[in-house]
């Protein structure tokens, strides 16, 4: 917790905190200047329209050629105003002054600002006056500004506090997510450590709340599963690889050694060496299916990819194997879509491989009368071709092991075969973006491969 804090002010998330805090301090000033400015203006409007209807009734009380009741009225007012809030200047024409608390002569009519100079008029106070001539006399009422003042203090001592408070909220939760962040970015590179020496069953935690961390953390933890799939079928090929190419080369020594001991007694080794040509040949094939997987799982024929008609395919396999299977006692049909409906984008070699590998499968494993069918048909978006037999299948809990390499049924290895027919057939398929499923038929065995539709 301590290291996570002390990297906090370099860390990005804590920077890019501060910066819409610094932001939203910056709005929030400016609108408060501009919220300030208009109550300002709004209580100044409000103070001259208070002043004039005050001018407005003090005025009317003067009748022609009556003063009196003006004077008495101004009189009145000025009394009430004790502490002098309000100041009220009654003057003739000559600026002599006839009522009030202070005297003011000789201002311009209308709305101005007092001169603390004036008679009366309290020093260091403003106001807000108001003048005009009433029967040849003037009338002046002014308003003290000290409570609008007051109100102008207290609302920017508000905003003052307001900004002092927003921004320390602003800097402490940017502070708090920033540390959150990133601790969850430490948690990233402590996995991508551990990996890095080597712990590939690291993975990232996820909080389970679906952000944009959470989607990375995802994409990085499926990435970080393929590579320890990937690292782990290394290790397991390469241990079958041991296993499986021991006897053969073994094999090989052995029969290599016995033709030199006959061709030291002048014995005939062409026997021999045609078993070690078959030896080296299958050993030979087994490589090139291995270097085929790898190929084909790091992508380099997609750019061989077509729109390719999956029916005829399955036809073509048909026609090649028919013969094949019937020298074998079996029987090989095809049943496919009608139109055209059923074409894919992918790679019509691979394609042929896959069914190829699949049907050679089908016919090594299973016994004479089995019956083989291949067909296709259409669903949603997607085409679902089958290669399915009535053999005896492969038990539920090896279905998904003899899609690994070198991987056989027949753990003794009595039997041909290299045990890479149905890796191969994964690797097309996932290569094709297709997803492959074994199904017991009751009796029998169903390859089922999903190809996504050719778009356009």
């Amino acid at each position: 917790m301590t290291a996570t804090w002390s990297r906090l002010p370099r860390s990005t998330p804590f920077r890019l905190a501060l910066t819409f805090a610094f932001l939203f301090m910056l709005a929030f000033v400016l609108s408060g200047a501009i919220v300030y400015r208009m109550m300002s203006a709004d209580l100044a409007g409000r103070l001259d329209e208070t002043i004039r209807e005050t001018y407005s009734v003090v005025a009317a009380t003067y009748t022609e050629s009556d003063l009196e009741d003006l004077i008495a009225t101004v009189e009145s007012h000025s009394q009430l105003s004790s502490k002098k809030e309000q100041l009220f200047s009654l003057t003739d024409a000559a600026g002599n002054r006839l009522a009030g608390n202070f005297t003011a002569a000789g201002g311009p009519d209308g709305f101005s600002m007092l001169d603390a100079k004036m008679p009366g008029v309290p020093a260091g106070a403003q106001y807000r006056a108001y003048s005009g001539s009433i029967g040849g006399n003037n009338l002046t009422i002014a308003f003290s500004l000290s409570e609008t003042e007051e109100l102008e203090t207290i609302i920017l001592m508000s905003f003052g506090w307001a900004t002092l408070i927003i921004a320390g909220l602003a800097v402490a939760g940017g502070a708090l997510l920033a540390s959150r962040v990133q601790r969850r970015l430490d948690g990233i590179a402590a996995t991508m450590v551990d990996v890095s020496h080597g712990r590939l069953d690291t993975r990232i935690p996820l909080t389970g709340n679906g952000d944009d961390i959470d989607v990375v953390s995802n994409q990085v933890n499926a990435a970080l599963d393929r590579l320890s799939a990937l690292v782990e079928g290394m290790k397991q090929v390469s241990a079958d690889i041991a296993h499986d190419l021991k006897t053969p080369l073994n094999r090989l020594q052995m029969i290599l050694e016995g033709a030199a001991d006959k061709a030291a007694q002048d014995q005939d080794v062409s026997g021999d060496l045609a078993d070690a040509r078959a030896e080296g040949h299958q050993i030979n094939e087994t490589f090139d299916a291995l270097l085929r997987i790898a190929q084909i799982e790091a992508g380099a024929r997609k750019a061989r990819f077509t729109d390719v008609d999956l029916g005829e395919i399955l036809q073509t396999i048909a026609e090649i194997y028919t013969e094949v299977a019937e020298d074998d006692c079996k029987s090989l049909s095809s049943q496919r879509l009608d139109g055209t409906t059923d074409r894919i984008h992918g790679d019509r070699e691979l394609l042929m491989q896959m069914f190829a590998n699949l049907v050679e499968n089908a016919l090594r494993h299973c016994p004479p009368g089995t019956a083989i069918k291949l067909s296709a048909e259409r669903r949603d978006e997607h085409i679902l071709a089958r290669v399915a037999d009535n053999g005896p299948g492969i038990p539920a809990y090896e279905r998904e092991k003899v899609f690994q390499r070198l991987y056989r049924l027949d753990h003794s290895r009595s039997t041909p075969g290299s045990g890479l027919g149905l890796s191969l057939v994964r690797a097309i398929a996932e290569l094709h973006g297709a997803s492959i499923t074994l199904e017991d038929c009751r009796p029998g065995l169903a390859v089922m491969v999903s190809f996504p539709l050719a778009s356009g």
